[in-house]
Order: C-alpha cells, then structure tokens, then sequence
C-alpha cells in the first residue's frame, strides 16, 4: 500500500500555508533564543514523536500533529527513517533507499515525508528532523554523507518548518562524518535551515563539538538523570561563542520504573521542564506510549503531562519579553537549591520587570525583592499541575519577604512583576 495525501482538507492546507510565513527559525542576536523570519521570538516547547513518518499512517499522523498543536507545542522531533538504519520499510512497505543505498533514495517513501511535513505546517509547527542516527553509520559514511544529506536537504528547502539535527555517539570518531552531513545541508538548501546534533546514549554536543561552525545550538540527553539537567544546561548557557541550548530528552512521562529507577510520572515530568527553562534552556517533552504506536497510542496523547506543557508555555509566554530570561539562583535570598533531584530554581527578566521561583516540592523560602525594578510588585501563585492561580498581597521592591508553598500542592511557581509589567491572574 502507499501513502495517499488526501485533499479533503485542501482549503485549510492552503490557508494555512499562506498564513504562517514566520519561519525558517533563526538563531536570535543574542544567541539565547529563537526568531522567526520577522525577527519574532518563537518559544520552542517539543514533543517526542520520533516514528511519526515511519511507523504511523498519513491520516494517524494528521491527528497526532493536530493534538500537538492543541496542547501547545511548537516543535515535534521526529526521525526520518525510523526507529531503523534505514534498511527497514514504513508503514506503507516502502524503504526510504532503493538497495539500501542512501544515494538512491525511493521516491515512494519520501512522498509520505513531503505530506507529513506539509501537515505540520498546517498546524502550524516545526519538525527537527533527524537525518541521520548513529546506527545506521554502515549505511551513511563520511563517503556518501554530503551527496545523502545534499539530496535531502535540496527536496525540503522550500519547506520552511524543518530544523535539522543529527544523533551521532558523543565520539571524536564520529566527526567527519557529522562535518560531511552539514556541508551536505548547506549546500542542499543553501543554509536556510539550522543545523544541531544531540548525542545518543551520551548526554550533550558541546561535550565534543560547540565550537563546530555549523552546530546552530546545543543539545542534550539526560535521559533519566534529572539531577544532570540543571548543571548541563548552566554548563552550555555559559559557553562561547553563546548558542541556545535544548534539552531535547529526558525521561518519558508513564516510562516503566524498571528502565529509569523511577516511575515518571507528571510530576518528574513538570520537573525536568521547569529546569530546563529555568536554567536557560528549551525542552523536548515525551511520552512512553505516543510514538511506539501501541494500542492506547491516540488515548495518550492527552496525557497530564501533555496538557501541563501548554500551561508552562502560557505562564512563559504572559511574561513580558519573556524571551530576555536570565537564570539568577540569587533570586533566592535563601531556600534555593540548584544541585541533586529536588530543586528551588529561579530566574528574572534581564531588566527586572519580573522573576519567576519554581518549587519542586513543598518550601519555604525567602525572595530579594530588590532584583525586580519596579516601584511596585505584584503577584500569584501558579499550581504547574492544573494551572490555579492565586494571587498575593501587593509588596515593594525592597528587602526580603518570606514565601511558604501552598498547602497540598505538588509542586508550585511563583511569578512576581513590577507595576509595569503585570498581567491578569
């Protein structure tokens, strides 16, 4: 069978397309952040879907990007052969490579990759694609790697919701290789796209490659050490030359105790989000049953875990210029804690026009409200689990006030803004 693009949704498709006009995505000036073509920050919250153009059916593909969008996602990280080397067919028994030869590439297969691109579009989000994985270096070699990634990279340089990303072993070995697929992507689409790479079972790229001409932004996998996410991501923040940094997999919301020591539930999940934002990251969320296509895969979709992103990026996103964050633990006046698996994280506005406190359990601690700079300040308490928000009583911007987390809450967030910044709770 072979994949059909169905044209029922013709109309919205074209709408669509007309409509979002912001990418490709850019690095910002300052190296912190994302930008559309317009110069606009876009806030990166990623989803797992790794097989999304392997394993699931163009129609299940539309339904799990639709989902995607409802939550809030932006971007969707996706393998674009499969949980394979490239030698295993898709869903519709079609190969990505003719012989198994990364330069004849079966137009079958790739067709099923051009309509679900498309309907990421539509829905108005951006793929990282991975385009190579170290296991299939018997296939890819830095022989063939710039033709391979030169033919793919051409086919989608007029897709503008493509970053690519690679996933070789944190190994010098691997080098060459990496260096051939990059100057394979520019030359294919003339460096329209960024460019990352996040190491596979090793935990981050700058551990081997930052200063790599090429690497747009660093990448990381802690998998399931939680305690590693906040000292990895201070470890890239502070690197030159600054490149943004992603936390790009941790554990999987509903992963089995048996494969992380743990059982990962929303909480564990809430956790490794808030670190890494607060730490000056962005974050890649997953969910264990969502990209296997088990048979609960559609149910899942609505995990809490899910819906909790969309509350972290509307809490975020209400921040004014929320994009110029800084990490700032000194936020604290005491009761912060930025070291094991349990952390009090905090971080401010560049300017002072707010500062945001996540409490990964019950706390009580102490705020130097002289770091916020305006006359006055306001605030709320914000529950990550469900999105309650109550308001605190009016303060100054002096001296130090005692804060306790609300009774029977999980985990908490505190948002405090000056006169000129403050929002509706």
């Amino acid at each position: 069978m072979r994949a059909r693009i169905p044209d029922e949704k013709e109309e919205k498709v074209t709408a669509a397309l007309n409509e979002n006009q912001a990418w490709p995505v850019r690095v910002s000036p300052n190296g912190r952040y994302f930008v559309g073509q317009d110069g606009k920050p876009i806030f990166w919250l990623g989803t797992t879907q790794w097989q999304l153009v392997w394993a699931n059916t163009l129609e299940q593909a539309r339904t799990i990007l639709e989902k995607t969008h409802s939550h809030g996602f932006t971007f969707v990280q996706v393998k674009l052969l499969g949980e394979s080397d490239g030698t295993a067919p898709n869903v519709y028994g079609e190969k990505p490579w003719t012989n198994d030869n990364p330069l004849t590439p079966n137009e079958a297969y790739f067709r099923n990759v051009d309509a679900v691109v498309k309907a990421a579009r539509v829905e108005n989000l951006v793929i990282l694609l991975t385009m190579y994985h170290q296991r299939s270096r018997e296939f890819i070699t830095a022989a063939n790697a710039r033709a391979w990634a030169k033919w793919v990279s051409a086919r989608y340089r007029d897709a503008p919701n493509i970053v690519w990303t690679m996933t070789p072993q944190a190994k010098e070995e691997f080098v060459p290789v990496l260096r051939e697929l990059a100057a394979g992507l520019r030359e294919g689409d003339g460096g329209r796209h960024l460019i990352s790479a996040k190491p596979d079972p090793a935990p981050f790229s700058s551990s081997f490659m930052h200063a790599e001409p090429w690497l747009d932004f660093n990448s990381m996998q802690p998998w399931n050490a939680t305690k590693l996410i906040y000292p990895m991501v201070t470890h890239d923040y502070q690197l030159k030359p600054v490149k943004p940094v992603l936390m790009a997999e941790g554990a999987y919301e509903s992963g089995p105790k048996t494969k992380y020591g743990f059982e990962a539930t929303p909480l564990i999940i809430r956790r490794q989000a808030y670190y890494s934002y607060l730490a000056g990251a962005h974050h890649g969320y997953g969910y264990n049953d969502t990209w296997r296509v088990p048979a609960n895969w559609e149910s899942a979709l609505d995990s809490p875990g899910a819906r909790q992103m969309g509350i972290l990026r509307k809490l975020f996103e209400a921040c004014a210029e929320w994009w110029l964050l800084v990490p700032d633990p000194s936020v604290f006046a005491a009761g912060g804690q930025t070291e094991g698996d349990i952390l009090h994280l905090a971080a401010r506005h560049q300017g002072g026009k707010w500062a945001m406190l996540y409490l990964a359990d019950k706390a009580e601690f102490t705020v130097d409200l002289g770091k916020l700079s305006g006359p006055g300040v306001s605030g709320f308490w914000c529950n990550p689990q469900s999105g309650e928000a109550t308001p605190i009583e009016p303060l100054t911007n002096k001296g130090v006030k005692l804060f306790s987390t609300p009774e029977g809450w999980e985990d908490a967030l505190l948002i405090l803004e000056t006169s000129q910044s403050a929002r509706r709770v």
